[in-house]
């Protein structure tokens, strides 16, 4: 997380410092400017994924991994449009249950049959199966404060990486923040000592926090 790998998705980019006199021939000199730019060391978290159900008949289920969630991928389908209808409540729910201001991204799946970001309405373009456009899609997150929009194909893999960086850098940046109790057993994001890893570097799991509550669902997995 965080700088350099998070600049090529201008998540976490640091301001531009501020320019540099011209180097001189000196050695010293020279080592020094090439220590001056050297990269900050790259930072790692761990993530704990947890892919619930979208139907209404498991909704009362997927509710108890919300708890201690402090990030999360809201996804419709773009070609259908009561999937994207349903996102409200869904994210509705998740402010409801998860962490305070839970680092949500909204996702519209299946780029991959909509080379239009407009939603076709002649047969000429039948190739456009698009029901959602990309500036309806953006507008719903400016009126309901989600911080950003991604449209993936889970079928060409297209924007699925820049998805889960999106929340996770932000997360990321949250942390440098302070706005985690990284010793607070409720929450969802925790420092390496309660991770339990063997990794000495700093490391955060995320994820719910409640372990106990998934194994009486029965929906327990493994983490990602």
């Amino acid at each position: 997380m965080g700088p350099p790998a998070s600049l090529e998705y201008n998540i976490n980019n640091p301001a531009t410092p501020a320019s540099e006199p011209p180097a001189t021939k000196s050695s010293n000199n020279s080592k020094a400017a090439k220590d001056a730019k050297k990269e900050p060391p790259q930072k790692h978290m761990k993530l704990s994924l947890w892919d619930t159900a979208g139907q209404e008949t498991y909704k009362s289920i997927t509710r108890s991994y919300f708890r201690g969630a402090s990030g999360a991928l809201l996804v419709f389908d773009i070609t259908r449009r009561q999937t994207f209808a349903s996102v409200t409540s869904w994210l509705h729910d998740l402010r409801q249950i998860a962490e305070d201001d839970i680092v949500v991204i909204l996702v519209g799946n299946k780029s991959d049959l909509a080379p239009s970001s407009t939603v076709s309405e002649t047969s000429s373009n039948a190739a456009n199966k698009r029901q959602v456009t990309q500036e309806e899609a953006e507008e719903w997150c400016k009126q309901n404060r989600v911080m950003r929009y991604v449209e993936t194909s889970a079928k060409s893999g297209d924007n699925v990486e820049r998805a889960f960086l999106e929340v996770a850098e932000r997360i990321y940046q949250n942390i440098e923040a302070g706005r985690y109790d990284l010793n607070d057993r409720r929450s969802g994001v925790k420092g390496s000592g309660a991770g339990g890893g063997a990794n000495t570097s700093r490391t955060v799991n995320l994820g719910m926090s409640d372990r106990n509550a998934a194994k009486k669902t029965g929906m327990a997995g493994g983490c990602c």
